[in-house]
């Protein structure tokens, strides 16, 4: 390890580093995406151009930026949108509504070009400027192996392939680097809506965000705001079939959790879905799954009827569960 962290030091501070070759497959849940992994030596770099240069730009960052930011996940947003929600209509005593946007095929279409203007505007060293290019620009498909059956690169709609784009468009889902320079890229478009369009109550965790205000007329207003921005300043453009406006009584599905009144649920998909991989995987992996819904469902608020479910179909694979429906047991194996 400590040779090949030299041999890395002295490629990086010779200038001829160059990006070695990434691994891609495809992941079919929730949804077929074709994802890219940079080799090892590779994500040291990212994680190196990251420290240095991201506290810089997260500054900037408003507090309704979420996702790949320390102490700002799901649960984090999910909080966020409660609260903001409950501010809004005033524990919930007066009608409000939401609009919920998403940016079409975002990872395979951020443009690449307008980006590095984004970044090399905060990266004034000479050598930061130059690893910032050399990771931004670098185009996997050039040297990469795949990993899998061929087959299941049908399941990916050539629009959401990065294979398919002109050099200069995507980033490979699957690096960190490329989830920070997402923010850096969607940062214009919070900038916007925040100040630009004076939106009080607005965040975003990745490409869905979410707007909540008393009218909805002026949320339609917002929403032309938003789809004439994004194409002139930024090359994207939004989903219209989930573009949402509608009140916020009806319940806001946003990061894994649907926030109705006084409660907070996990989304039901996510749950009959566990519920289902719970009943048919392999014995072996039972305890760690369940263990992982279980703290899914418990970060929501009103969970207790999900984790009973959860709860009767964990003890049916022979595991315990505690009387708070928190936490899965091993069994104990009977001896003779």
């Amino acid at each position: 390890m400590e040779s090949n962290l030299r041999s890395l030091y002295d490629e990086l501070s010779g200038g001829g580093y160059i990006p070695g070759r990434s691994k891609c497959f495809v992941i079919t849940r929730p949804k077929p995406r074709e994802v890219w992994a940079a080799e090892f030596r590779d994500r040291i770099v990212h994680h190196l151009l990251y420290n240095r240069i991201g506290p810089r730009f997260e500054r900037s960052f408003i507090a309704d930026t979420c996702a790949c930011i320390k102490g700002r996940g799901t649960l984090y947003a999910a909080k966020r949108l409660e609260g903001k929600v409950r501010s809004i209509t005033q524990n919930w005593s007066r009608p409000a509504f939401y609009l919920k946007c998403d940016l079409a095929n975002f990872f395979v279409s951020i443009d690449k070009r307008v980006l590095r203007e984004l970044l090399f505007a905060k990266i004034s060293e000479p050598f930061w400027r130059a690893l910032t290019e050399i990771v931004l620009m670098h185009d996997p498909r050039e040297d990469f192996a795949y990993r899998g059956d061929p087959a299941m690169l049908n399941l990916v709609p050539p629009h959401k392939r990065l294979m398919e784009q002109p050099a200069h468009l995507g980033l490979p889902i699957g690096n960190l680097s490329s989830q920070f320079f997402a923010n850096v890229y969607l940062d214009v478009l919070d900038q916007h809506v925040k100040h630009g369009i004076g939106a009080r109550h607005y965040i975003r965790y990745v490409d869905d965000f979410v707007l909540l205000h008393e009218s909805p007329q002026w949320l339609n207003a917002a929403l032309s705001d938003i789809e004439a921005f994004l194409p002139a300043r930024l090359n994207a453009r939004l989903n219209p079939s989930k573009t949402i406006l509608q009140p916020i009584d009806r319940g806001i599905d946003f990061v894994g959790q649907v926030i109705r009144p006084w409660a907070r649920h996990t989304r039901p998909r996510t749950m009959n879905v566990g519920k289902q991989r719970l009943a048919q995987m392999p014995d072996s992996d039972v305890f760690a799954a369940a263990n992982s819904y279980l703290g899914l469902s418990r970060q929501a608020t009103s969970s207790h009827v999900a984790r009973v479910r959860l709860a009767k179909i964990i003890r049916s694979r022979g595991h315990a569960v505690d009387f708070g429906l928190t936490k899965a047991y091993r069994a104990r194996k009977k001896t003779i």
